[in-house]
Order: structure tokens, then C-alpha cells, then sequence
């Protein structure tokens, strides 16, 4: 039905008071306070376009640049902070966990160092946290299992060690778990099954240990995860007929560790898998002939074992990357 001309006039008025309406509002203390801390830690390269003392804008003054704010009641607060490929140097600023009204966190690409601080589990709004490519370290701290709405996780390419902390099994809406390229050990907290919407687990590169039976023991664990990245660590045992449980799986990276046995014919019955990585490992024995006769299964990699001769790739094998745009949506 074919706007009105009074429909279009009111939405353009009310668009246009909403715009006065943050324009008058003053952005809460704390967050001036929290932004300004920031400003005065940070290098030239971000400060330079912070101009004014409020980091929402004031007056003919915009917003900082990769400050967003909103409006709640009378004032104005911050809910995205993305500063980011800045060459922001020194300890994580622990004046961004006053920024209680954040969604989004983005510091990615900088060079970051130290620790997260536990100050981080007091953004209970926070959905997106995005520090990858940092030089942080020391252990994840257990806090953001506290982060009830984290839908994207990703802390890779830092240098985190220690265990990866099951309190991650408590953020019911995460979806996408990033900590491939750190120095982790331990096991991968089997709690982790029980994310009913998680998509997509990388834990590839690290130090990890144990086997994918232990990881999927819980009975209907995984439901929605399409993509589970556990190459280059040291993973042993073999690969579980379980495993075709994970009925949602698209993607399964198991190349560069320690896994034997025979590849078990169900896994050929998941019915998206896509891309099926086995190589460098000690597999041996035949692949079953359904893998062949899948009709998803457009790679499957197989170099570095022992499987019998005649034993066939699918495909040919390519690093997988998937781009931001698939998981920022």
C-alpha cells in the first residue's frame, strides 16, 4: 500500500526530533569520564580525530570517530567503541569496562599487551568482543563467561595461555568462538556442547590435547555447529562414529595432530558436510565408499596418513578462510 503524504511527513518528523532529541541530551558522566581516560592513553593516531570533551559530539562537534551512542531517557550513552588497525600500543584499557551500555567492543588489529582485565565481565550488554590480532596474554579470564548477550567471540591471534575456561559454557546466545593462533593447553571443556546456538568453534593452532570423544560426550551436544576447527594441536584417538551426531556440520578441520584409526562410514551420513580435512595425521584402513558419493562433500583431504594405497582426496585442498561479513551479520 502506497505511502501517504501525512504518513511520509510524520515519519520525517519524528526521524528529525529523534536527531534534536540526542543532539540536547547529555551523554552520561561516566562514559565522558570512561572515553576521555581512553583518549588520554592512546596514541596520535586515534586522538587526533577525538576533538571536544564529549565523545558523543557536542554541539557543532560530531561524534568520535568509532564512537557510537544512543539515547536512554534524558541522556546519552555509548554502545559501540571500534578502534581498530591503529597501532594502538600498551596494556588494554581497563576504562572501556565502564562503558556499561556497550554492544560492541572492537579493538582488533592493534598491539594490545597484558592481560584482559576481569573488569571485562562487567558489560553485560556486550554482544560482539573482537580483539584478535592483539599481542595479549596470560590466561582468558573466566569474567566473560558473564557476558549473558556475547554472540561473537573472537580472541585470536593473541598469545592467551592456560585452559580455555568452561565458564565459556555459559553465554546461552554465543554463536561464533574464535581462539585459534594462541598457546592454550589443556583440554576443550566439554561443557562448551551444551551452546545451543553455536555455529562455529576454532581452536585450531594451539596445545590442546585429548579426543573428540571426550569433547562430544554430552548427549545431544553441538546442535547448530556447522564449523569445528580443531587442526594443529595434539589431539589423539580416533574419530568416534558419534560424531555424525553433529547433524548440522559443514566444515571439519582435523588436519595436524596425532588422530588414528579407521574414518568411520557415518560420518559420510552428515548430510551438509562440505569440507572434510583428514590430512597429517595417523589415519589408516580405506575411506568408505559413500565419502565418494556424497553430494555435498566438495573436499576431502587426506595427505600425511597411512591409509592404504588406491585411497583418493576429493578435490583440492585450499586454506579456509571465511570472511567478517559472514559472522557480523
Amino acid at each position: 500500500m502506497a505511502r501517504t503524504p501525512f504518513t511520509s511527513f510524520s515519519f520525517a518528523l519524528i526521524t528529525i526530533l529523534s536527531i534534536l532529541h540526542l543532539a540536547h541530551c547529555k551523554t552520561l558522566k561516566r562514559d565522558v569520564k570512561a572515553l576521555n581516560e581512553i583518549k588520554a592513553s592512546l596514541g596520535w593516531r586515534v586522538v587526533y580525530a577525538w576533538v571536544g570533551d564529549d565523545p558523543c559530539g557536542d554541539g557543532d562537534l560530531p561524534p568520535w570517530s568509532g564512537v557510537t551512542c544512543s539515547t536512554v531517557g534524558d541522556y546519552r550513552v555509548v554502545t559501540e567503541l571500534e578502534v581498530y588497525a591503529v597501532s594502538i600500543v600498551g596494556p588494554f584499557p581497563t576504562a572501556v569496562t565502564s562503558l556499561l551500555d556497550l554492544t560492541r567492543l572492537d579493538l582488533h588489529n592493534n598491539k594490545l599487551t597484558g592481560p584482559i582485565p576481569p573488569q571485562i565481565g562487567r558489560l553485560k550488554r556486550l554482544k560482539i568482543l573482537n580483539l584478535r590480532w592483539n599481542k595479549l596474554q596470560d590466561a582468558i579470564p573466566p569474567e566473560i563467561g558473564e557476558l549473558k548477550s556475547l554472540t561473537h567471540l573472537y580472541l585470536s591471534f593473541n598469545n592467551f595461555k592456560g585452559e580455555i575456561p568452561k565458564e565459556l559454557a555459559n553465554l546461552p546466545d554465543l554463536r561464533y568462538l574464535y581462539l585459534h593462533e594462541n598457546r592454550l593447553t589443556g583440554r576443550i571443556p566439554p561443557e562448551l556442547g551444551t551452546l545451543q546456538n553455536l555455529r562455529h568453534l576454532d581452536v585450531g593452532n594451539n596445545h590442546l590435547v585429548g579426543t573428540i570423544r571426550e569433547l562430544i560426550r554430552i548427549e545431544g551436544c553441538f546442535p547448530a555447529l556447522r564449523n569445528l576447527y580443531l587442526n594443529n594441536n595434539y589431539f589423539t584417538g580416533g574419530i568416534p562414529a558419534q560424531l555424525a551426531n553433529l547433524t548440522s556440520l559443514e566444515i571439519l578441520y582435523l588436519s595436524y595432530n596425532k588422530m588414528s584409526g579407521v574414518i568411520p562410514s557415518s560420518l559420510a551420513h552428515i548430510p551438509k558436510l562440505t569440507y572434510l580435512y583428514l590430512d597429517h595425521n595417523q589415519f589408516s584402513g580405506r575411506i568408505p565408499e559413500p565419502f565418494y558419493k556424497h553430494p555435498f562433500l566438495k573436499e576431502m583431504y587426506i595427505e600425511g596418513n597411512a591409509f592404504r594405497p588406491g585411497v583418493n582426496p576429493i578435490g583440492f585442498h585450499k586454506v579456509l578462510e571465511v570472511s567478517d561479513a559472514d559472522f557480523l551479520a
